[in-house]
């Protein structure tokens, strides 16, 4: 039986020193070789892997930002709409109290109570960035703020000059809410 386990062990180190040999001659024939190239190509692998994904998520980050910058300029916008409809909604109460201060009256209290009401929504309407448009008398006409329903020949004015105003107009920032009804003159 010890013989037997002693030719047993022979062969196991004979088949050690073949596997040792298999190795060296492997490693002497380049297999190192043959593997450098399987792992450049597995690093160019993950390279575009990882330059596909980043590509991807700078695209992403981009349509975020684009998205972000719309919805402030949309929010800004809707802001601007909403303040010019509720403005477009004041402007005859306006006009009314303009009319009531053109009208003569012998009782002071009633014609300062329109005033102070006049001024108090001329004061809400500059809070809300809402000036007259410049169209006072001798005032240049502008096709872009003013509205010319009448022309007259008048001496007294320039040409393209406003003789009377009918209606006032409006802007909020450097937008026209309403233009101002006019007579030019020449």
């Amino acid at each position: 039986m010890s013989k037997k386990k002693t030719e047993d062990a022979i062969p196991e180190t004979e088949q050690a020193a073949c596997e040792a040999e298999v190795e060296a001659a492997e490693a002497a024939s380049g297999e190192p070789a043959a593997a450098e190239p399987a792992a450049d190509s597995a690093l160019d692998t993950l390279q575009k892997q990882y330059d596909d994904l980043n590509d991807r998520f700078m695209r992403m980050a981009a349509e975020y930002d684009n998205f972000r910058k719309r919805s402030q300029r949309e929010r800004e916008g809707v802001h601007a709409d909403a303040v010019s409809h509720a403005v477009k909604a004041l402007l005859p109460t306006f006009d009314n109290l303009e009319r009531a201060l053109a009208v003569e009256t012998e009782d002071a209290e009633y014609k300062k109570g329109v005033e102070l009401t006049h001024k108090q929504l001329l004061d809400a309407l500059r809070s809300l960035n809402v000036t007259k448009i410049e169209d006072d008398p001798g005032t240049a006409f502008d096709p872009n703020l003013h509205n010319a329903v009448m022309h007259v020949e008048d001496e007294g004015f320039g040409e393209n000059e406003i003789a009377e105003v009918f209606q006032h107009g409006f802007m909020i920032d450097d937008r026209v809410i309403r233009h101002s009804m006019v007579k030019v003159a020449n």
